[in-house]
């Protein structure tokens, strides 16, 4: 088993990664030569680099989605394991040649958004190429001509495994690479190296790993490299209870993709099916981050049995991630979950000196908001 703590890169934490603090605490440490791919829109470099000499090609990035930092903090993670003298880590480097961009949209990561500094979403430029990040990602996937992809995301806190009660705090996909979604020879490759993900994961977070929707859309970056016959692999990091900094979620990231590199050095995808990638429950969006039963304690406006859903908003107020509460919906909500209960009593014991105003606003007369 591997102790994770040793390989952790406590330089980094939180939900704010930028390019100054990976320049500043992570790339010093790196034992290999970095390259430069290309430039964002304000003309910062995009460093990647390659690790191993092996057969097998794995071209991975991160903070394609500037907002979605959980994965860039577990790719550096991996590549101290990878560094180290670990048997699984010589394995890998010994059969797999590893290519990793660690933050693909760093004007993005700099202003906490989603998309580029010209508004777009890097995620839906597959086929257009329309921005230097894009363009930079396609050239390097063309030079390095990868055996599979690792395309790593954040996922928000709503998202269910399934139908449970149980968060998503893992997600993958496997691409479609058409509009009938057949399970292509990339496409089913893909599939089984998420099968053997799944494997380990179950065994630490039982039932929170789900399977995110597959809907073809030849502008996402993913469906593209399968469409050119590159088994890919969407990771999607999410919640986990009481870690809105993500920093377990990070551990799981950090183990499924050794997992998945052990998996392909060893040359063990067969040994799974594509039957345990449909194991994975789909992912629905069942949760709220708060969910407030009885409101009628304090406001009387609302309705017998009515609850209210909150969901939290990410905020960058100086170099800190504020998490906002905003109502999300009101009603029965039957069938719905929350990572937070609030109830009756609990109501009455709410700090109503917080500075959210949002709370405040939870309980306000309806007519006042």
């Amino acid at each position: 088993m591997i102790d994770y703590s040793e390989y952790r890169e406590d330089s980094i934490y939180g939900r704010y990664i930028t390019m100054e603090i990976l320049q500043e605490n992570c790339f010093p440490k790196l034992k290999v030569d970095t390259i430069i791919i290309g430039n964002s829109v304000q003309g910062i470099p995009i460093p990647a680099f390659t690790i191993g000499q092996g057969k097998h090609k794995i071209l991975m990035w991160s903070q394609m989605h500037g907002n979605e930092s959980t994965t860039t903090k577990a790719v550096w993670d991996l590549v101290n394991f990878i560094q180290s003298r670990h048997e699984i880590a010589k394995i890998i480097k010994e059969a797999c040649t590893l290519m990793i961009v660690p933050m693909l949209n760093p004007d993005g990561a700099k202003a906490y958004t989603r998309v580029n500094s010209n508004q777009i979403d890097l995620n839906r430029d597959a086929k257009n190429l329309s921005q230097p990040e894009s363009v930079a990602l396609r050239t390097l996937f063309q030079k390095f001509e990868p055996d599979f992809c690792f395309n790593l995301h954040d996922q928000r806190t709503l998202f269910s495994a399934g139908s449970t009660n149980k968060p998503a705090t893992v997600s993958f996909l496997s691409p479609a690479s058409n509009d009938q979604r057949d399970i292509t020879p990339s496409r089913e490759k893909a599939m089984k190296l998420i099968g053997a993900m799944n494997s380990l994961l179950q065994k630490l977070i039982p039932g929170q790993v789900g399977r995110y929707d597959d809907g073809f859309n030849d502008n996402c970056v993913g469906d593209t490299f399968q469409m050119l016959k590159v088994p890919t692999v969407l990771f999607e990091a999410g919640h986990y209870p009481n870690d809105y900094e993500r920093e377990k979620t990070r551990e799981f990231i950090f183990l499924a993709m050794v997992e998945a590199l052990r998996t392909i050095a060893t040359d063990k995808i067969s040994d799974f099916t594509i039957n345990a990638y449909f194991e994975i429950p789909e992912n629905e969006k069942l949760f709220f981050d708060v969910l407030v039963k009885n409101p009628r304690v304090i406001n009387k406006e609302y309705k017998e049995g009515e609850k209210i859903g909150v969901r939290y908003k990410e905020v960058l107020e100086g170099s800190k991630i504020n998490f906002v509460p905003e109502i999300a919906e009101v009603g029965e909500l039957e069938g719905f979950y929350a990572h937070k209960i609030i109830e009756d009593a609990d109501i009455l014991d709410l700090d109503f000196n917080t500075s959210h105003k949002a709370v405040m606003d939870l309980f306000l007369p309806i007519s006042e908001k």
